[in-house]
């Protein structure tokens, strides 16, 4: 728990002035708040005429005296004012209490204004940090981690660390302080006294910190749910149709009332337990002040140890201390509440990057020669799913790659983006291993356009500049022509400043992925990357695209993958992969020849 607290810290480094100017002022809360009790001795003794009359100044006896020095001053000052003006006397004493309220407020504001830049800056950090890591991490994460559960951990595991955690930020200076100097001025009214209210309170943190024990483990749980039920949202959203067209709609309800039912369950136990916290804590401190009431009686009424007016002050520091032990008491719900939320970030935020840059890693320049397989195998966990593949794309060719679904021809295009690394063999550009060359400057040679046409919810403009985001409008412009996407972009309402929605939805599947192409044409990639592109549309959205397709692979190396025989059958060099190994390669022309599984293909295909 405190490795996780100072984890969260740490973000809060630059923050560091306003922590200073925090610490100043809960300083000089806690001073003030002592001594605006104190003042009211002064003013009750005015009340009562319990002033003791002095004909002389105090003496100063040495810095151990200095409360009595401090007392036999204001009744000398009060008792030479009293004799000629009462109302005036009680109007300055009343001003004394007021004015020192008001600073002891003012130092509780201006405390609580510079901790806020340091709590609200810390999560706005703590967001950006866990959202770059996110950006960072390979995609053999996500393939193992529910985008909901991710979901969960940057919002409510985020808040849920301002709301609990961070708040303690405010009690670790102003509080502690404040029991301080009550404890001090308390000391010189009674030592006697003083010793029972701390003996005390120890006994009553021990009593209170027993019923939060377990609020960490269940605060864990309530995140888990909440994390499983958001995954469940994002899926039931994105599969509508699938959901509506097989009636699974009952089916769904039930999973989401089971997945709130266990949310609904462990909050209840969480929030059971938690609201013990108030109700306890001011039973103990009614407790504490009525055994004070009377032990402290006894001293007035029968001991004569220590005066009315004096022991009243006393009850309002013993207050003092109560209120901010209280506060302490519940932090320790909210820190335990808070660290499991914390736990639940740095997981993220700790979690090592196989795929990261070695130190020695080099930056690829221009393709000059040729990317080459060589024997490369890869495993998917224990699932093989490549096996002893050797081939080599030249400098401008184009390789295309058919196979039956599961045969591996996607996860080549996963090895060369390097989302994953190979298990066994070399695959290298150049001669250059993939792993010795920096993944920025990788991804910047590479374009690539996939079956599922990945847009965003954005301006048609902004989703094509990010294939390059210093081109400008007509260079923007000229992609889209030469992806056949420009006609279809002037019709839309607002032309290319028009939002296309979630994922592109208000556009048709040719068109989105006409605008796929247009984003590659405008990075003008040196390699380029065709995952079944065409697959998922229809006969005249095909030609349409097929005809940007074309206009994207002139004077470029690619690797195709294509269910359709239009795509491919200019290609260099044909791959036929079959349960991860290769099984034929050649031309479009030798391989109806010679390769029985590129001919089943083939007809495959014309029956399409």
């Amino acid at each position: 728990m405190k490795s996780s607290f100072k984890n969260i810290l740490q973000f809060g480094w630059k923050y560091k002035g306003y922590a200073f100017l925090n610490i100043i002022f809960n300083i000089f809360y806690a001073f003030f708040s002592a001594l605006s009790f104190i003042s009211l001795i002064p003013m009750l003794n005015v009340l009562f005429e319990t002033t003791e009359s002095r004909i002389k100044p105090a003496s100063y006896q040495g810095i151990f005296n200095i409360h009595h020095y401090i007392r036999d001053s204001l009744n000398y000052f009060i008792s030479q004012r009293l004799v000629y003006d009462k109302e005036g006397t009680l109007l300055l004493v009343i001003g004394l209490v007021l004015s020192l309220f008001f600073l002891k407020n003012i130092c509780n504001y201006l405390a609580l204004y510079y901790i806020t830049f340091l709590r609200n800056g810390i999560i706005k950090d703590l967001r950006n940090r866990i959202y770059f890591k996110i950006i960072s991490l390979p995609i053999s994460y996500f393939s193992k981690k529910r985008k909901g559960d991710l979901m969960a951990k940057i919002t409510s595991d985020v808040t849920e660390l301002q709301i609990s955690f961070l708040s303690i930020l405010e009690l670790i200076v102003r509080e502690p302080l404040t029991i301080i100097f009550s404890i001090t001025a308390m000391l010189f009214f009674s030592l006697k006294l003083t010793l029972f209210v701390l003996l005390f309170i120890p006994v009553s943190g021990f009593l209170i910190s027993r019923i939060g024990k377990k609020l960490k483990n269940r605060s864990d749980k309530i995140q888990q749910e909440q994390g499983d039920f958001l995954s469940l949202i994002d899926e039931t959203v994105n599969g509508q149709k699938i959901i509506k067209t097989f009636s699974a709609g009952d089916h769904f309800k039930e999973k989401f009332k089971a997945a709130t039912k266990r949310f609904y369950v462990f909050s209840n136990q969480f929030l059971h337990r938690a609201s013990l916290a108030g109700p306890s804590s001011e039973f103990l401190g009614i407790v504490a002040i009525g055994l004070l009431l009377w032990f402290g009686g006894k001293m007035v009424l029968i001991e004569g140890s220590i005066s009315g007016t004096s022991f009243i002050v006393y009850m309002g520091l013993a207050y003092n201390i109560l209120t901010p032990a209280k506060a302490i008491s519940k932090a320790s719900y909210s820190i335990k509440k808070g660290s499991a939320a914390a736990e639940r970030i740095l997981d993220i935020l700790n979690t090592k990057d196989q795929l990261k840059d070695s130190p020695n890693a080099l930056k690829m320049d221009n393709l000059k020669r040729s990317i080459k397989f060589d024997k490369v195998a890869f495993r998917y966990e224990e699932i093989p799913v490549l096996e002893d593949v050797s081939f080599e794309i030249l400098k401008g060719q184009m390789i295309a790659v058919v196979g039956p679904s599961g045969s591996g021809k996607t996860t080549l295009t996963y090895l060369l983006n390097r989302f994953y690394d190979t298990d066994q063999g070399n695959l290298t550009i150049d001669g250059i291993p993939i792993n010795k060359i920096k993944k920025e400057s990788l991804f910047e040679k590479i374009g690539m356009v996939t079956q599922e046409s990945i847009l965003f919810n954005d301006t048609v403009y902004n989703n094509l500049k990010l294939g390059n985001s210093k081109a400008s409008f007509n260079a923007i412009q000229s992609a889209a022509i030469a992806a056949n996407a420009d006609e279809f972009i002037q019709k839309l309402p607002n032309g290319y400043n028009t939002k296309i929605g979630d994922s592109g939805n208000i556009l048709s599947g040719g068109q989105k992925q006409r605008l796929t192409i247009a984003r590659a044409l405008l990075k003008d990639p040196e390699l380029l990357i065709l995952d079944e592109a065409t697959s998922a549309l229809d006969t005249e959205a095909e030609q349409k695209v097929q005809h940007a397709l074309m206009e994207l692979m002139k004077n470029r190396t690619s690797l195709v993958i294509a269910h359709r025989l239009s795509t491919i059958k200019k290609a260099d060099l044909i791959l036929v992969l079959k349960k991860g190994k290769i099984v034929g390669s050649g031309t479009h022309k030798n391989l109806l020849e010679t390769s029985k599984e590129y001919n089943n293909w083939v007809q495959i295909q014309r029956m399409d």
